[in-house]
């Protein structure tokens, strides 16, 4: 029986080409396909640079390749080609998964009159639209199935490279939610942040986390912050925690800003935090003032996935990671979504953060946690990807 005439995963064989199995979002994801094939009843196999987690892929039963996947380099490019033509074919491979750029060219070089199927993965961040790098990122637009993370990536790769809509399907990055729980961060790493943030108990905390940069919207924050205290909240504190190295100047810049509003004992700008779940679990309410569109919404994922409230700039994929209108009802929401830049929304979104009652905040904060459970869980994922192999592989039965 032919690939295309199956009509679920058992019997059949997968392969993903990827960069590497680092431990890093994409390696997880990579491995949690892996696992959800293998639990399918099909065989997985995947391919690329070494990483740490390739151990792991074969003790769930997948098989690991050495192969140099992520190039443009013509000759390895040939290279690959023969090598995955002779892996197809020995193999019984059904399905291809190629998560960069130059996998797919090499994927689409082997797979050339071969009955195998090509899905891929568009990367988060758009890439720019230059030669010669449109012709090579173009490879990821000819798959039978086309993955993006979000519909605003989406939308963007419809437009560059003339996709037919059927073809691309949005399926968002996992977010950890046994890492990202509330129950699993205990008192004490809270507390031990507290301590180095100099956090009173019961001061509330508003928390901005990512790169101090002048394109991730820090000084919209500090402009609310004053407005806040202006109305009389001065029992805020806000933290942003990134890291600011790239640029000591803009956060020496948000400093002096933070003196002149007279909050700059309500404000710490702190290094990027080595235990984000703790960072989130302390937060009352987590911002996301971005001024331009970011790789993914996953920050505000993990944030929900801790139970905890977003106010999120209403530009690239945010708008999808969060539930509130005007998408959504009121009465299911999870976040706010605000115009980049604007320190009045973000002041009034703030706000009504934390104006909410102990049993309102509660519900929203389980809607929070549910949202994320159900949107960005490991699982979920993984098998929204499978169904995408699925789906060719019934194609034409």
């Amino acid at each position: 029986m032919s690939a295309a005439a199956r009509r679920s995963l058992a019997g059949t064989t997968i392969l993903q080409l990827v960069p590497a199995l680092h431990d890093d979002p994409a390696g997880r994801g990579a491995l949690d396909i892996a696992r959800a094939v293998l639990q399918a009843g099909a065989r997985a196999i995947v391919a690329g640079g070494s990483g740490p987690l390739a151990a792991e892929l074969r003790g769930l039963g997948g098989e690991w390749l050495s192969m140099c996947s992520d190039t443009f380099n013509p000759l390895r490019i040939k290279l690959n080609a023969r090598r995955l033509a002779a892996l197809i074919a020995n193999e019984r491979i059904d399905i291809v998964h190629a998560h960069s750029a130059g996998a797919a060219w090499s994927a689409l070089a082997a797979i050339d009159r071969m009955p195998v199927f090509l899905v891929t993965s568009f990367p988060d961040r758009l890439p720019p639209n230059v030669w010669p790098l449109t012709p090579f990122q173009g490879s990821l637009a000819r798959g039978d199935r086309v993955i993006a993370s979000s519909a605003y990536v989406s939308r963007a790769m419809i437009a560059r490279h003339d996709i037919a809509p059927e073809r691309i399907g949005v399926i968002p990055r996992a977010v950890d939610a046994a890492t990202f729980d509330p129950e699993a961060v205990n008192a004490e790493r809270i507390a031990a942040l507290r301590r180095e943030w100099t956090i009173a108990p019961g001061t509330r905390v508003v928390l901005t986390l990512g790169r101090i940069a002048p394109e991730d919207g820090q000084e919209s924050v500090i402009d609310a912050a004053r407005l806040l205290a202006d109305d009389g909240a001065r029992d805020v504190a806000f933290v942003f925690a990134g890291d600011a190295d790239r640029s000591a100047r803009h956060a020496e810049h948000l400093r002096r800003r933070t003196e002149a509003h007279g909050i700059g004992t309500q404000c710490r700008i702190a290094a990027a935090c080595d235990d984000l779940p703790a960072a989130l679990a302390l937060a009352d309410v987590v911002v996301v003032p971005a001024l331009e569109p970011p790789p993914t919404g996953i920050l505000a994922a993990q944030a929900q996935a801790m139970g905890r409230p977003v106010v999120v700039s209403d530009i690239g994929a945010l708008p999808e990671a969060v539930l509130c209108p005007p998408r959504m009802v009121a009465d299911v929401r999870t976040g706010w979504l605000v115009s980049p830049g604007s320190a009045i929304e973000l002041a009034r979104a703030i706000g009504a953060t934390l104006a909410l009652d102990v049993t309102a905040y509660r519900a929203l904060s389980a809607r929070a946690r549910q949202f994320a459970e159900f949107a960005f869980s490991p699982q979920r994922v993984a098998e929204a990807i499978c169904g995408v192999y699925t789906s060719l592989l019934a194609r034409d039965a």
